[in-house]
């Protein structure tokens, strides 16, 4: 292989790995752009080195983007990680923001035929939305014994959201988002995105982002749609960081 092959390659595999986007049309990476398509060595190189790592990589409005595979964890979060950053306690808690977070991917993709269906979600769009989802789940939350939803995956998540009130005072603080509400855990999740550059808001609205619209797209084709498979099998939870099966009242 020629050094300048491999120079190349590294090039494009260093700015995608530390969360830099490659764009067609921007000075400084479009020759980058260019050459990853043009030049079969590279192009090779570069996925051959992104697939060891566990790292998917998509295009989206002729722009690159990379991100962590399933249970990568050195370049992805493992729950503990998340619960720290989101500064939560339980695992349901946790799993609750997976749940906003399934909710506002199906938003605006439901499959692969429905792609830019919506431009943006109000904050109170998505707060209904996940309470339609849970209310799905758990139509009638008194029959469930506590004990007994705690290993009943989703149903579970879905009665923490029932427990919870929709707002506290708290609440109103537009800077801070709580865990002791319905309100307070979409603006967590959603303060959360936006720090991952998943979308931006203006005013009550979230707009997806090209990277949002890259990794949701590449989702569904690569994963088959194994969000709707998740959201069905309610007996049990996604797995932690360490490859067990949480409790969801730890």
């Amino acid at each position: 292989m020629e050094e300048k092959t491999l120079s190349k390659a590294m090039e494009i595999f260093s700015i995608l790995i530390s969360g830099e986007e490659i764009e067609k049309n921007r000075p400084g990476t479009a020759e980058l752009y260019q050459t990853y398509y043009a030049n079969a060595d590279v192009y090779e190189l570069v996925t051959k080195m992104l697939a060891r790592l566990n790292i998917s990589i998509y295009e989206y409005n002729e722009t690159l983007f990379v991100t962590a595979g399933e249970g990568n964890k050195v370049f992805g979060y493992t729950n503990d990680d998340l619960k720290r950053i989101l500064g939560l306690r339980k695992n349901r808690e946790l799993y609750l923001v997976y749940f906003i977070i399934y909710q506002a991917l199906l938003y605006f993709y439901t499959d692969s035929a429905t792609y830019q269906v919506k431009e943006y979600v109000r904050f109170e769009e998505l707060l209904q939305v996940v309470g339609q989802a849970a209310e799905r789940i758990t139509p009638e939350t008194e029959v469930f014994n506590r004990t007994t939803t705690e290993q009943e995956g989703f149903r579970s998540v879905a009665l923490l959201w029932h427990e919870l009130p929709l707002m506290i005072n708290e609440d109103k603080d537009r800077n801070k988002a709580s865990r002791g509400s319905r309100y307070g855990f979409v603006k967590l999740t959603m303060n959360f995105l936006q720090g991952e550059k998943l979308f931006l808001a203006a005013e009550d609205r979230f707009y997806p982002t090209d990277r949002f619209r890259a990794i949701a797209e590449g989702y569904f084709e690569d994963g088959k749609g194994r969000i709707f498979q998740l959201l069905d099998e309610t007996p049990g939870m996604p797995e932690d960081g360490a490859g067990k099966q949480a409790d969801p009242a730890d």
